[in-house]
């Protein structure tokens, strides 16, 4: 059976990255390929619970260390319970963020040590890295007023809540990354019309998932 490919999807709040992961995975399921769409924090029963103590701010007061660790064993669940096993299938597998989440959330705005933040990546991924990654950029300003029309009345989760520089510099941080790995990942204009971007992101997955490696997978679309 063919080996699957890893897809992850980054970029600040109200990028469109929940929109974008649908219609590409529509795309991908009308081309006769198996999908899995997940999410971070997230995607497996484990890793959901935590993501609740995350978004809701409860681990905060502890610190960026301990909210590091936790998304970080999250991950691993969620990289053993669901990605890995998914690729081993020859599923095309959808991630709302990853490890690019942590380098910048934790890593660069959160103050940690990078040499702890890669200790970190390193176990609980497990040799599990994306096969492309779609940096989906906007001005924060404006991430930040789709961030607040797509939730209507409710509050800002723990990171939405955050100061507009601190959102200014994770957009300069995950451009970094793009800068540092492009053989991996690919920036795209997120204010852009959505039918632009979403032609965007499927001309980046065309060009970066080899033939071979869609042929023998399955028809349909999951959701964890």
């Amino acid at each position: 059976m063919p080996r699957g490919f890893f897809i992850t999807f980054e970029g600040g709040e109200g990028a469109g990255k929940s929109t974008h992961i649908r219609l590409l995975a529509e795309h991908l399921a009308e081309e006769g390929r198996e999908v899995l769409v997940t999410r971070e924090p997230g995607g497996s029963p484990g890793a959901e619970a935590v993501r609740h103590v995350l978004l809701s701010g409860a681990a905060e007061p502890f610190g960026p260390t301990l909210e590091a660790i936790l998304f970080a064993a999250a991950r691993l669940d969620h990289v053993e319970q669901v990605i890995r096993p998914a690729i081993a299938r020859g599923a095309v597998v959808l991630c709302d963020r990853f490890v690019d989440s942590s380098r910048v959330y934790q890593g660069v705005t959160g103050g940690l040590d990078a040499d702890f933040m890669a200790t970190l990546e390193r176990v609980t991924v497990n040799g599990v890295m994306p096969d492309l990654t779609i940096i989906l950029d906007i001005d924060p300003e404006e991430g930040l007023r789709r961030a607040a029309e797509r939730r209507g009345g409710e509050g800002a989760d723990r990171f939405e809540k955050e100061t507009l520089q601190i959102h200014r510099r994770r957009r300069k941080a995950f451009l970094d990354i793009a800068k540092k790995e492009p053989q991996r990942c690919v920036v795209i204009d997120a204010s852009a019309p959505r039918a632009e971007v979403a032609a965007a992101v499927a001309r980046a997955v065309e060009k970066a998932m080899p033939e071979d490696e869609t042929d023998g997978a399955k028809r349909g679309t999951g959701d964890v």
